[in-house]
């Protein structure tokens, strides 16, 4: 039975994981009866925000934060991990592009967090197929050269991502795009989805595409 590890970044679309996302990805999963480990970096979110006021709020911690939607505990992304999986999915949510990686700071000059780095990057290299939604393919995109990713449809990060030097192809939100030959999946999410249910179709897409890239 096939176990993936979902890398969270918090919890809440402004500055951690988007819920919906996290959600829909579970239950598609679920519904494959595969089992799921959860994983997030042991640091301070870049942001932390009320979701009432929109103000600032003292900055939590990123893995203290994701056990809120893994319901219990978190793993940090490491070797070992890897040891014992056989597909990463990445929801979206800020918190991919603030505390994950700095995307939507420094945009194509971005950086991503060293641990999560290491670890995506061996990942792609053991050849572990790698799920991503909304604004995490940037992530993804940054840490895996050359790899072809949709957010959407949005020009403007698609031509950020170019300028990482990887391709973006348009993609409407019920539907994943697959990178095969980098075992790359990519669906967009809230960057085009009218509301949770197209969110969830794009989701069970991209599940039923990674259960193609898992070696039987």
């Amino acid at each position: 039975m096939p176990k993936i590890a979902m890398l969270l970044s918090g919890c809440g679309n402004m500055d951690g994981s988007e819920i919906h996302e996290s959600v829909s990805a579970i239950i598609a999963i679920d519904q494959k009866g595969w089992d799921i480990v959860f994983t997030a970096p042991d640091v301070p979110q870049r942001r932390t925000v009320s979701y009432l006021s929109g103000k600032e709020l003292p900055s939590r911690n990123a893995m203290q934060e994701s056990a809120r939607i893994a319901r219990g505990p978190v793993e940090p992304p490491s070797e070992e991990l890897l040891d014992d999986i056989d597909a990463i999915v990445i929801p979206g949510g800020l918190g991919a592009a603030l505390t994950l990686c700095d995307f939507a700071v420094k945009g194509a000059s971005c950086k991503a967090h060293p641990e999560v780095d290491i670890f995506l990057k061996s990942a792609h290299k053991r050849g572990i197929p790698i799920g991503a939604m909304c604004i995490a393919p940037t992530l993804v995109a940054r840490c895996i050269p050359g790899v072809t990713v949709t957010i959407g449809t949005d020009p403007g990060i698609a031509g950020k991502i170019r300028d990482m030097g990887c391709k973006h192809v348009d993609c409407p939100a019920k539907q994943a795009h697959v990178d095969r030959e980098n075992r790359i999946v990519t669906t967009p999410a809230y960057m085009t989805a009218a509301g949770p249910a197209e969110v969830f179709q794009g989701a069970v897409s991209m599940i039923e595409a990674l259960e193609e890239l898992i070696p039987s």
